[in-house]
C-alpha cells in the first residue's frame, strides 16, 4: 500500500519572503515521515516529521516557540495513533527540546495528558533530557514578543503537525505548539487536546490543526473534519470544520489524509504552508 504524508507549518501571516525557506524545512520533514511511513509504522512518521520542525526557528514549536506574557517558552504537543485511539499530549512545558517526543511517551503510559512540571519529571524518567529553556527562545520571537507588548496583543496562531497513513494503512496524527505569542503562563491550547488540535481514527482518517486554539477547543475541529469523513469527500470535511471553527470567532488551517491514503488540506488565513506526498505525487506550497 502507498503510504500518504502531509505535514503543515502553521497558518496566518507567514512573510512571502519566508516562503522557500519553510518550504525546504517541510520537505525535509515530509521526507522524514515518508521513510517511517514506508516502513509501516505512522506514529513514528508523524513524530518524526515534527520532530524536524520543532528542531527549526522557522516555526513556532521547540526551537523557535513563541514566548508567553512573562518572557519564556512553554510548550504544548499530541500523538494519536488512529489503529488504537491511544493518545498522548503533554502541555505547558519549558525544558524539552521535542515535546512531540515526549507526548509519545506519554502515549505508552497510563495517562493521556501531562503537564508543566509534572511533564518533565515524567521527560527525566523516560530518558529525555532537561535542555536550558533559554535556548529555546530565539532573536526571531524575542522581537515578536516585544512587539506584542508594545501593541498590548498578541498573535494567535503558530503550530506545526504531521498527518500520516503508512504501508500498512495504519493513520496517526502529531502537532506541536509554542502557542500564542504573550499568552498567559500556564495557557493550554488545543493542541494536547485530543480531537481539538489533533486526532486519529482508523477506517477515516487523521488530522492537525493550526490557528487560534481556543475556538478549536470549542469547535472539536480535528474530530469534527474526521467524524465528516463518513458522510463527506475529504476537501469539504476540512471545509465544514474550518467553518465551524469561524463560525465561533476564529480562524486557522488544517491538513488531512483520509483512509483511501488521500492528502488534503483547508484554511481560511492569509497563509499555511504545507508538504505533502501520496500516491498521486508529492508537492509543496504556502499559498491557497
Amino acid at each position: 500500500m502507498t503510504p500518504a504524508v502531509i505535514v503543515h507549518g502553521g497558518a496566518g501571516a507567514v512573510p512571502e519572503e519566508e516562503f522557500a525557506a519553510r518550504l525546504e524545512v517541510l520537505s525535509r520533514a515530509r521526507l522524514a515521515a515518508w521513510e517511517a511511513a514506508a516502513a509501516g509504522d505512522a506514529v513514528a512518521a508523524v513524530v518524526a516529521a515534527v520532530t524536524v520542525l520543532e528542531d527549526s526557528p522557522l516555526f513556532n514549536a521547540g526551537v523557535g516557540s513563541a514566548l508567553n506574557r512573562e518572557g519564556f517558552v512553554e510548550m504544548d504537543a499530541a500523538v494519536m495513533d488512529g489503529e488504537t485511539r491511544a493518545c498522548g499530549g503533554v502541555a505547558a512545558v519549558r525544558d524539552v527540546r521535542n515535546p512531540v517526543q515526549l507526548a509519545r511517551e506519554v502515549m505508552d503510559s497510563e495517562h493521556v495528558l501531562l503537564a508543566g512540571e509534572g511533564a518533565s519529571r515524567f521527560a527525566r524518567e523516560r530518558g529525555i533530557p532537561a535542555c536550558d529553556p533559554a535556548s529555546l527562545v530565539t532573536r526571531r520571537q524575542l522581537e515578536r514578543w516585544r512587539r506584542a507588548r508594545r501593541r498590548g496583543d498578541g498573535e494567535k496562531a503558530g503550530t506545526v503537525g504531521a498527518a500520516v497513513m503508512d504501508s500498512r494503512g495504519r493513520l496517526a496524527a502529531a502537532t506541536s505548539t509554542g502557542g500564542m505569542v504573550d499568552k498567559r503562563p500556564g495557557r493550554v491550547g488545543d493542541t494536547p487536546l485530543p480531537g481539538a488540535g489533533n486526532y486519529a481514527e482508523a477506517g477515516l482518517g487523521a488530522a492537525s490543526g493550526t490557528g487560534y486554539g481556543e475556538y478549536f477547543v470549542r469547535a472539536l475541529a480535528t474530530y469534527r473534519a474526521v467524524s465528516a469523513l463518513r458522510q463527506h469527500q475529504p476537501q469539504r470535511a476540512l471545509e465544514l470544520a474550518i467553518a465551524e471553527v469561524a463560525a465561533l470567532g476564529g480562524h486557522g488551517g488544517m491538513i488531512l489524509v483520509d483512509a483511501a491514503g488521500r492528502s488534503w488540506w483547508h484554511h481560511d488565513t492569509a497563509a499555511m504552508c504545507v508538504a505533502w506526498r501520496d500516491a498521486a505525487g508529492e508537492g509543496a506550497s504556502c499559498r491557497r
